[in-house]
Protein backbone atom coordinates (compact mmCIF):
# COMPACT_ATOMS: atom_id res chain seq x y z
CA UNK A 1 0.00 0.00 0.00
CA UNK A 2 1.23 3.57 -0.81
CA UNK A 3 0.65 7.00 1.67
CA UNK A 4 -1.57 9.48 -0.15
CA UNK A 5 -0.78 13.13 0.31
CA UNK A 6 -2.85 13.23 3.56
CA UNK A 7 -0.83 9.86 4.79
CA UNK A 8 -4.06 7.91 4.13
CA UNK A 9 -3.43 4.65 3.16
CA UNK A 10 -4.65 3.69 -0.42
CA UNK A 11 -5.09 0.11 -1.71
CA UNK A 12 -3.10 -0.62 -4.66
CA UNK A 13 -5.13 -0.57 -8.01
CA UNK A 14 -5.70 -4.05 -9.34
CA UNK A 15 -6.20 -4.52 -13.21
CA UNK A 16 -8.99 -5.63 -14.34
CA UNK A 17 -9.08 -8.50 -16.69
CA UNK A 18 -10.57 -7.00 -19.94
CA UNK A 19 -14.14 -8.17 -20.63
CA UNK A 20 -15.13 -11.17 -22.12
CA UNK A 21 -16.51 -10.76 -26.25
CA UNK A 22 -19.21 -12.56 -26.12
CA UNK A 23 -19.61 -15.78 -28.27
CA UNK A 24 -21.26 -14.75 -31.87
CA UNK A 25 -23.16 -17.90 -32.73
CA UNK A 26 -22.52 -19.26 -35.97
CA UNK A 27 -24.60 -18.73 -39.03
CA UNK A 28 -26.96 -21.25 -39.54
CA UNK A 29 -26.26 -23.45 -42.57
CA UNK A 30 -28.69 -22.40 -45.54
CA UNK A 31 -30.48 -25.58 -46.74
CA UNK A 32 -29.91 -27.06 -49.89
CA UNK A 33 -32.89 -25.15 -52.66
CA UNK A 34 -34.80 -28.27 -53.71
CA UNK A 35 -34.66 -28.91 -57.15
CA UNK A 36 -37.76 -27.35 -59.11
CA UNK A 37 -40.11 -29.86 -60.10
CA UNK A 38 -40.59 -30.18 -63.64
CA UNK A 39 -43.34 -28.98 -65.26
CA UNK A 40 -46.48 -30.55 -66.60
CA UNK A 41 -46.55 -30.81 -70.22
CA UNK A 42 -50.22 -30.12 -71.03
CA UNK A 43 -52.41 -32.55 -73.10
CA UNK A 44 -51.79 -31.99 -76.85
CA UNK A 45 -55.52 -30.97 -78.37
CA UNK A 46 -57.64 -32.97 -80.27
CA UNK A 47 -60.27 -32.81 -82.27
CA UNK A 48 -63.83 -32.88 -80.64
CA UNK A 49 -67.04 -33.72 -82.67
CA UNK A 50 -69.10 -30.22 -84.09
CA UNK A 51 -72.59 -30.87 -83.16
CA UNK A 52 -74.78 -28.28 -84.20
CA UNK A 53 -78.32 -28.10 -86.66
CA UNK A 54 -75.97 -26.64 -89.15
CA UNK A 55 -74.13 -30.08 -89.72
CA UNK A 56 -77.47 -32.31 -88.55
CA UNK A 57 -79.08 -30.26 -91.87
CA UNK A 58 -76.27 -31.27 -94.46
CA UNK A 59 -76.04 -35.16 -92.91
CA UNK A 60 -79.23 -35.36 -94.21
CA UNK A 61 -79.05 -33.74 -97.51
CA UNK A 62 -75.88 -35.67 -97.82
CA UNK A 63 -76.06 -38.69 -95.94
CA UNK A 64 -72.91 -40.40 -95.72
CA UNK A 65 -70.92 -37.94 -97.61
CA UNK A 66 -70.27 -35.78 -94.62
CA UNK A 67 -67.43 -38.40 -93.61
CA UNK A 68 -66.91 -36.05 -90.24
CA UNK A 69 -67.88 -32.83 -88.71
CA UNK A 70 -65.45 -31.86 -86.23
CA UNK A 71 -63.99 -28.67 -84.47
CA UNK A 72 -60.38 -28.11 -82.93
CA UNK A 73 -59.52 -25.39 -81.09
CA UNK A 74 -62.71 -23.94 -81.99
CA UNK A 75 -61.91 -24.16 -86.15
CA UNK A 76 -64.97 -26.00 -87.34
CA UNK A 77 -64.21 -28.16 -90.17
CA UNK A 78 -65.99 -30.54 -92.48
CA UNK A 79 -64.64 -33.86 -93.79
CA UNK A 80 -66.36 -34.68 -97.09
CA UNK A 81 -66.71 -37.49 -99.84
CA UNK A 82 -64.71 -36.24 -102.86
CA UNK A 83 -67.62 -36.49 -105.22
CA UNK A 84 -69.56 -34.41 -103.01
CA UNK A 85 -67.33 -31.37 -102.73
CA UNK A 86 -68.94 -28.68 -105.26
CA UNK A 87 -72.53 -29.45 -103.81
CA UNK A 88 -71.68 -29.29 -100.16
CA UNK A 89 -70.35 -26.30 -100.77
CA UNK A 90 -73.15 -24.74 -102.96
CA UNK A 91 -75.41 -26.01 -99.95
CA UNK A 92 -73.38 -23.95 -97.40
CA UNK A 93 -73.46 -20.66 -100.03
CA UNK A 94 -77.12 -20.88 -100.91
CA UNK A 95 -79.06 -22.31 -98.27
CA UNK A 96 -76.80 -21.50 -95.16
CA UNK A 97 -75.89 -17.84 -95.81
CA UNK A 98 -71.82 -18.44 -96.14
CA UNK A 99 -71.17 -16.24 -98.69
CA UNK A 100 -67.34 -15.14 -98.63
CA UNK A 101 -64.58 -17.42 -99.82
CA UNK A 102 -61.69 -16.75 -97.31
CA UNK A 103 -59.34 -19.31 -98.90
CA UNK A 104 -58.32 -22.26 -100.70
CA UNK A 105 -55.47 -24.56 -100.55
CA UNK A 106 -53.91 -28.31 -99.96
CA UNK A 107 -51.54 -30.21 -98.21
CA UNK A 108 -49.52 -33.25 -99.52
CA UNK A 109 -49.65 -37.22 -97.99
CA UNK A 110 -47.41 -38.97 -100.47
CA UNK A 111 -47.40 -41.82 -98.92
CA UNK A 112 -51.52 -41.82 -98.78
CA UNK A 113 -53.41 -43.43 -101.31
CA UNK A 114 -55.16 -40.15 -101.79
CA UNK A 115 -52.42 -37.71 -101.41
CA UNK A 116 -53.84 -34.26 -101.78
CA UNK A 117 -55.99 -32.72 -99.66
CA UNK A 118 -58.06 -29.72 -100.48
CA UNK A 119 -59.38 -27.40 -97.98
CA UNK A 120 -61.79 -24.58 -98.56
CA UNK A 121 -62.51 -22.00 -96.14
CA UNK A 122 -65.57 -20.09 -96.37
CA UNK A 123 -67.22 -17.47 -94.21
CA UNK A 124 -70.85 -16.39 -93.58
CA UNK A 125 -71.28 -12.68 -92.53
CA UNK A 126 -74.55 -13.41 -91.22
CA UNK A 127 -73.96 -16.02 -89.25
CA UNK A 128 -70.33 -14.68 -88.31
CA UNK A 129 -69.16 -18.36 -88.92
CA UNK A 130 -66.25 -19.60 -90.23
CA UNK A 131 -66.18 -23.20 -91.54
CA UNK A 132 -63.29 -25.26 -93.47
CA UNK A 133 -64.08 -28.00 -95.88
CA UNK A 134 -61.65 -31.21 -96.10
CA UNK A 135 -61.61 -33.58 -99.06
CA UNK A 136 -59.33 -36.28 -100.33
CA UNK A 137 -58.21 -36.70 -104.05
CA UNK A 138 -55.92 -38.83 -106.24
CA UNK A 139 -53.26 -37.15 -107.99
CA UNK A 140 -55.24 -37.67 -111.10
CA UNK A 141 -58.36 -36.29 -110.17
CA UNK A 142 -59.76 -32.93 -111.11
CA UNK A 143 -60.90 -30.62 -108.21
CA UNK A 144 -64.55 -29.16 -109.22
CA UNK A 145 -63.58 -25.28 -109.54
CA UNK A 146 -65.95 -22.71 -107.54
CA UNK A 147 -65.05 -19.72 -109.56
CA UNK A 148 -68.89 -20.06 -110.77
CA UNK A 149 -69.96 -19.58 -107.52
CA UNK A 150 -67.24 -16.81 -106.76
CA UNK A 151 -65.25 -15.11 -108.91
CA UNK A 152 -62.32 -14.73 -106.66
CA UNK A 153 -62.05 -18.29 -106.85
CA UNK A 154 -59.98 -17.86 -110.00
CA UNK A 155 -56.90 -17.14 -108.69
CA UNK A 156 -56.89 -19.06 -105.46
CA UNK A 157 -56.88 -22.30 -107.70
CA UNK A 158 -54.25 -20.99 -110.24
CA UNK A 159 -52.31 -21.05 -106.88
CA UNK A 160 -52.85 -24.50 -105.54
CA UNK A 161 -52.27 -25.80 -109.23
CA UNK A 162 -49.09 -23.62 -109.16
CA UNK A 163 -47.89 -25.13 -105.56
CA UNK A 164 -49.49 -28.51 -105.50
CA UNK A 165 -49.82 -29.14 -109.50
CA UNK A 166 -53.74 -30.09 -108.43
CA UNK A 167 -55.92 -29.44 -111.74
CA UNK A 168 -59.43 -27.31 -111.33
CA UNK A 169 -62.27 -29.33 -113.44
CA UNK A 170 -63.87 -25.67 -115.71
CA UNK A 171 -61.37 -23.27 -114.54
CA UNK A 172 -61.60 -20.26 -117.19
CA UNK A 173 -57.77 -20.22 -117.12
CA UNK A 174 -55.74 -22.82 -115.07
CA UNK A 175 -52.31 -21.72 -115.71
CA UNK A 176 -49.27 -20.95 -113.34
CA UNK A 177 -49.77 -17.66 -111.32
CA UNK A 178 -46.10 -17.84 -109.09
CA UNK A 179 -43.74 -19.64 -110.86
CA UNK A 180 -42.72 -19.27 -114.35
CA UNK A 181 -45.08 -20.71 -116.84
CA UNK A 182 -42.08 -23.31 -118.16
CA UNK A 183 -41.06 -24.12 -114.38
CA UNK A 184 -40.85 -27.84 -113.82
CA UNK A 185 -42.12 -29.52 -110.45
CA UNK A 186 -44.69 -27.99 -107.77
CA UNK A 187 -42.49 -26.48 -104.77
CA UNK A 188 -45.49 -26.94 -101.96
CA UNK A 189 -45.38 -30.88 -102.50
CA UNK A 190 -43.74 -32.75 -99.68
CA UNK A 191 -41.50 -34.62 -102.44
CA UNK A 192 -40.45 -31.73 -104.19
CA UNK A 193 -37.33 -30.77 -101.94
CA UNK A 194 -35.27 -28.15 -102.11
CA UNK A 195 -32.10 -29.52 -104.28
CA UNK A 196 -34.66 -30.56 -106.98
CA UNK A 197 -35.05 -27.01 -108.48
CA UNK A 198 -35.65 -26.61 -112.03
CA UNK A 199 -32.00 -26.51 -112.30
CA UNK A 200 -32.19 -26.05 -116.42
CA UNK A 201 -34.73 -23.03 -116.08
CA UNK A 202 -32.23 -21.25 -113.84
CA UNK A 203 -29.25 -22.02 -115.77
CA UNK A 204 -31.61 -20.72 -119.30
CA UNK A 205 -33.05 -17.62 -117.44
CA UNK A 206 -30.67 -16.65 -114.45
CA UNK A 207 -27.12 -17.97 -116.15
CA UNK A 208 -26.11 -19.53 -112.93
CA UNK A 209 -25.50 -23.07 -112.08
CA UNK A 210 -27.99 -22.89 -109.05
CA UNK A 211 -30.83 -20.69 -107.85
Amino acid sequence: MSEGPEGNQTKPEVEKAPAATPAVAAPAATPAAKPAAAAAVPPKPTPVAWEDALVEELKSQFGSAILNALSYLGQKYLVVDRTVTLQVIEALHNQHCFDYLTDITAVHYPKDELPMEMVWIIYSSTRNERVRVKARFAESDQVPSLTGIWAGANWLEREVFDMFGIRFANHPDLRRILMPEDWTGFPLRKDYALDQQDTAWVQKNLGIERG
